[in-house]
C-alpha cells in the first residue's frame, strides 16, 4: 500500500511560536481554526476533534487511522511546547480523511493533504485549497495574515521548517528494510536526501512496517 501525502506548516501572525505561546494565545488560535473549518466547503468539509475531552472511541479511532499525534517528545517537552496539554489541541479531519489539520502541535497549525496512490496533482490542489481557506478565515477573524519574512520565509517553531514549510511524502510498507534494521534504512535515506519518520509524524513513533519517507530538507531550499 502506498499513501501520497503533502503538508504545511502555518504560524499565524500576532499569536507567539510554540515554545512562547501563552495559553490565552493557544486556545486563541483553536477558537480561530474552529472558526475556519466550519466554514470548510465540498471536499474539505469534516470534523474538529479537540483532544481535550476526546472519548476513548474518537481516540481509537484516529490512533487506527494514524491521525492522531501525542505527548511525550522529550525535545518539545524541554523547548515548552507541550505546556498545558491537551488543551488548546486538537484535530481536523474532512470526511474522506484525506484533508487534516493539527491544532497545536509543534506549530500552530499542520495542514496536511493525503490520499492512496500517486494523484501528486491532486493531493496539492487540495493542500492548496485548504491553505486559502484557513487564510481567509484567520484574516477575516483576526485582520491577521500567516507570519512571512521577505528573506526567510514562511516563520515556524523550528527552523528547518523555514520556507515554504512543505514536506511531501509517502507512506509506505517496507518490510525488507524493517528486518534489515531501522539505522541502514536511515543511512539509505541520508544518501538520497530522504528522511524516515515513523507514521505518527517524527514524534510519534514507528508503528509495523509502515514508514513516511519524506524530502530531508523543505521544498523550494
Amino acid at each position: 500500500k502506498q499513501w501520497y501525502q503533502r503538508r504545511v506548516a502555518i504560524t499565524a501572525g500576532g499569536y507567539g511560536l510554540s515554545p512562547g505561546i501563552t495559553q490565552e494565545q493557544r486556545v486563541g488560535v483553536e477558537n480561530l481554526f474552529k472558526i475556519a473549518s466550519a466554514n470548510f466547503k465540498d471536499e474539505l468539509a469534516g470534523t474538529y476533534y479537540p483532544l481535550a475531552g476526546m472519548e476513548e472511541s474518537v481516540r481509537q479511532q484516529l490512533v487506527d487511522d494514524h491521525f492522531l499525534f501525542v505527548s511525550g517528545d522529550r525535545n518539545l517537552t524541554v523547548a515548552g511546547m507541550e505546556r498545558d496539554w491537551p488543551e488548546g489541541r486538537g484535530i481536523f479531519h474532512n470526511k474522506e480523511k484525506t484533508f487534516l489539520v493539527w491544532v497545536n502541535e509543534e506549530d500552530q497549525l499542520r495542514i496536511i493533504s493525503m490520499e492512496k496512490g500517486g494523484d501528486v496533482l491532486g493531493v496539492f490542489k487540495r493542500l492548496a485549497g485548504g491553505i486559502e481557506a484557513v487564510k481567509d478565515s484567520v484574516k477575516a477573524e483576526s485582520g491577521k495574515d500567516f507570519c512571512l519574512d521577505e528573506k526567510y520565509g514562511y516563520v515556524h517553531s523550528c527552523p528547518t521548517n523555514l520556507g515554504t514549510g512543505m514536506r511531501a511524502s509517502v507512506h509506505i510498507d517496507l518490510p525488507g528494510w524493517t528486518a534489515h534494521g531501522v539505522d541502514k534504512l536511515k543511512a539509505r535515506c541520508e544518501e538520497l536526501s530522504l528522511q524516515p519518520r515513523g507514521t505518527r509524524g517524527e514524534s510519534g513513533g514507528q508503528t509495523g512496517c509502515t514508514y513516511d519517507i519524506s524530502n530531508k530538507h523543505r521544498l523550494g531550499y
